[in-house]
């Protein structure tokens, strides 16, 4: 049965960029709306006079009291499980939704499918990569979700859609019990974010919450066990396939790459004899090992959406990757310099580290509970050197002492922001013709940076300054 939003009690929790649409959509349809929020700046004052001038009830410094009467939580996807406004809402029997849970519910009967993607790491990159493909195609659609349009704006604005093609996180994805997409990809599975979900089982579970009810294809990562895994437990549609993807030969109901050609063994007539050309890994930007598998996951969602072969190698070509991700900034002297400031977690930054044969890596920032030797042990013969910034950069130190003993590494004791520069410098000395200059943090930026993108246009500021 359809929530019935009209005179029901509903507690939004967090303000923010899904707080405020939220709490605006739920009272205009009908809903007497409370929102909560920890915190009480400038900002979030801004935000509760916005709400409070529509008749909508805003109590600031206090997310931890349930309001009296509330019949339902939509709560920003951030907010921790634990918090004691979900224990006392479990309490209550008062159910939890997100806000993707709330977009899932507020779909027309004709609403645009959705085709899903999560992961550790590549997300974004996959989502954009699967609507260039999709607009390819001819397709109305846009990238939705952690990215780009707002869900809610999506499922209830005026534009029309085909398809979206939507990002998850797993806080969304946690939140959201009802969703059942077309088809939808676990990318990959690393530890992260275990401070929020409490264990890698629970992480791990809500990733594959992705795959429920999916009525078309679970994409999952041949390399990867855990999210084929993730496929087997799930409990989809009748018909509904596995498709995996691979940087190597693929099996029938696989796609993968084969001479430099990325090629579909899945969505063919005769799968066990016939493969279908969909583009050439030169097509991809950059043609990155990790970006490859980005390409595959997103082609194999919009190959079981229907998509032409043609529209996959025009849709691959036509896109551009975000900043901060493994973007080549400049060649100084023979040396290539690129920037991959988002790899803010170690299986971000080993997938970036296989991308170049002889680095000069710098590194460090807040290690968020991380462990390094898996790290270094795996890169270490392809490190030229090491340059090491941020609060935890002790850590990634101490790892290379053990597994890299005989590469040269810079410790810059640190953390103004000015270090950035010093460490392209650095990293220039340590540097020879034919090597690569790789900012591949494996940490957090917050330290020394407000976020990852101010860390990254830092080091292409004083890459520049190296040119000049």
């Amino acid at each position: 049965m359809p929530f019935e939003f009209q005179g029901k009690h509903v507690t939004v929790a967090g303000l923010g960029v899904s707080g405020v649409p939220a709490a605006k959509v739920l009272h205009g349809l009908g809903a007497r709306v409370t929102v909560v929020n920890d915190g009480a700046d400038e900002r979030a004052r801004a935000q509760a006079a916005e709400l409070e001038a529509l008749g909508i009830t805003v109590r600031l410094g206090d997310g931890d009291t349930l309001p009296d009467g509330t019949e339902l939580i939509v709560t920003a996807p951030g907010w921790k499980p634990t918090k004691p406004l979900f224990t006392a809402a479990g309490q209550a029997g008062v159910p939890v939704w997100g806000d993707v849970e709330l977009a899932w519910r507020l779909r027309r009967p004709d609403s645009a499918p959705w085709l899903a993607v999560t992961g550790t790491n590549g997300k974004t990159t996959t989502v954009q990569m699967l609507a260039s493909i999709l607009k390819a195609a001819g397709l109305r659609t846009a990238a939705v979700g952690n990215i780009g349009v707002s869900l809610l704006d999506a499922v209830t604005g005026d534009e029309e859609y085909d398809v979206l093609a939507v990002e998850l996180s797993s806080y969304q994805l946690h939140w959201a019990p009802s969703l059942r997409a077309h088809s939808a990809a676990v990318l990959n599975l690393a530890p992260d974010h275990l401070d929020w979900h409490g264990s890698m089982e629970a992480y791990a579970a809500d990733k594959g919450r992705i795959y429920e009810g999916n009525r078309v294809a679970c994409v999952y990562n041949v390399a990867d066990k855990a999210t084929e895994g993730l496929v087997r437990e799930a409990d989809v549609e009748e018909g509904c396939r596995a498709i995996g993807f691979t940087l190597g030969s693929p099996a029938p109901s696989q796609l993968g790459v084969v001479d430099g050609i990325l090629v579909d063994r899945a969505f063919v007539e005769n799968r066990h004899k016939n493969a279908q050309e969909l583009a050439e890994v030169s097509d991809v930007n950059p043609p990155a090992p990790h970006n490859i598998a980005n390409a595959l996951a997103a082609a194999a969602l919009a190959r079981a959406f229907g998509v032409p072969a043609a529209a996959v190698r025009d849709g691959l070509r036509a896109f551009t990757p975000d900043a901060h991700r493994i973007a080549h900034v400049a060649d100084v002297d023979g040396v290539a310099y690129v920037d991959d400031s988002k790899a803010t977690n170690t299986h971000a930054t080993e997938a970036s580290l296989a991308a170049y044969e002889s680095i000069v890596w710098i590194a460090g920032g807040l290690a968020k509970g991380a462990t390094f030797d898996e790290l270094v042990a795996g890169a270490a013969k392809r490190l030229r050197g090491a340059v090491l910034i941020g609060a935890d950069r002790a850590l990634i130190r101490e790892a290379l002492t053990r597994h890299a003993p005989e590469v040269p590494v810079v410790d810059l004791d640190r953390t103004d922001t000015g270090a950035m520069l010093q460490a392209v410098q650095e990293a220039r000395r340590l540097a020879r013709p034919g090597d690569t200059v790789l900012l591949a943090p494996a940490c957090a930026s917050m330290d020394m940076f407000t976020n990852y993108n101010q860390r990254g246009d830092a080091f292409a500021r004083a890459v520049r300054e190296l040119g000049a």
